[in-house]
C-alpha cells in the first residue's frame, strides 16, 4: 500500500549544485515550452503531487485541478482517485497534464484511455515519462519509455501526436547518472565516501558537473539516449 504524505517536489527552483540539475534543467525547459505554447484553458494534473509545475500555467485554483493516488505532503491534492480511473466527468477538461508519474501506473493503456475520456475534443494532453533512470519509489516503478512506445500508445487512444521531445541527449544522460550513481554511495560512512561528499556537495563540484553536462549537451546534442521525453498530443 503507498503511504501518504511522502515528501514531493514542490517547487522549481532548483539549485545548480543539486544532484538532479541536469533532469530538471531539460524537463522544465521543455515543460515550459509545451505549456506555453499548447495548454489552454481548465486543466487536469494527473498525479498532481505538490503541484509544482502550477505556476507556469497561470491558471486559477479552479481551473487547475490535481488528482493523485495519495496525499501529498503540502496538501496539493484536489481528488484522490487513480489515474486509470479518474473521478471527473467525461470531456470536462480542455487541457490534461502528467509529469513523471505514468512509470509508476501498472496500466499504461487504462490511464491513457481515462486522461482521454477526461479531454474534450480538440483538447491537448501533455506527458512526460522517463527513459533513462534508476529504479525509485519501488515497488511502484514499472515502466521506461522510449518515443516508440509513446507513439504507441497514442495511436491506440486516439490521440494525435503534435510534438515528442527528449529531455536532453546522451551528455545530459550519461553524466546525471554518473552523479546518481555517486550520490547512491553517501548513505555509507567510510572515510573514502566522507571525501566525496565533502568535494561533490561542499566544495560544489556537482555545479561543475552540471554546467558541463548543459554545455556538452548543447554543443553536441545527440539524443539516441535521454533521460525523459515530454509529449504533446491532441485528442482527436
Amino acid at each position: 500500500m503507498r503511504v501518504s504524505n511522502l515528501r514531493r517536489l514542490n517547487s522549481i527552483n532548483i539549485s545548480k549544485n543539486a544532484s538532479d540539475y541536469i533532469v530538471m534543467f531539460f524537463l522544465i525547459r521543455d515543460l515550459k515550452m509545451a505549456i506555453s505554447k499548447y495548454a489552454f484553458g481548465k486543466i487536469l494534473d494527473v498525479g498532481c503531487g505538490n503541484k509544482p509545475y502550477k505556476s507556469l500555467f497561470n491558471n486559477s485554483d479552479e481551473n487547475y485541478i490535481g488528482c493523485d493516488v495519495i496525499q501529498s505532503s503540502d496538501n496539493k491534492v484536489d481528488i484522490l482517485c487513480k489515474a486509470t480511473c479518474i473521478d471527473a466527468m467525461d470531456e470536462s477538461f480542455e487541457t490534461v497534464f502528467s509529469t513523471q508519474v505514468m512509470e509508476h501506473v501498472d496500466n499504461t493503456d487504462l490511464m491513457m484511455k481515462e486522461c482521454n475520456r477526461v479531454l474534450k475534443p480538440k483538447g491537448i494532453f501533455i506527458l512526460s515519462v522517463p527513459f533513462c533512470w534508476e529504479l525509485h519509489e519501488e515497488p511502484y516503478d514499472f515502466f521506461r519509455f522510449t518515443k516508440y512506445g509513446l507513439q504507441e500508445l497514442c495511436d491506440r487512444h486516439q490521440l494525435e501526436i503534435i510534438e515528442i521531445l527528449p529531455n536532453g541527449g546522451k551528455w545530459a544522460a550519461i553524466l546525471q547518472m554518473n552523479i546518481n550513481m555517486i550520490y547512491s554511495t553517501f548513505k555509507k560512512k567510510n572515510l573514502f565516501v566522507k571525501g566525496l561528499k565533502f568535494l561533490f556537495i561542499n566544495l560544489h563540484f556537482t555545479a561543475v558537473i552540471n554546467r558541463l553536462a548543459i554545455f556538452l549537451d548543447k554543443k553536441y546534442f545527440d539524443p539516441v539516449l535521454t533521460l525523459n521525453y515530454v509529449l504533446v498530443a491532441r485528442k482527436k
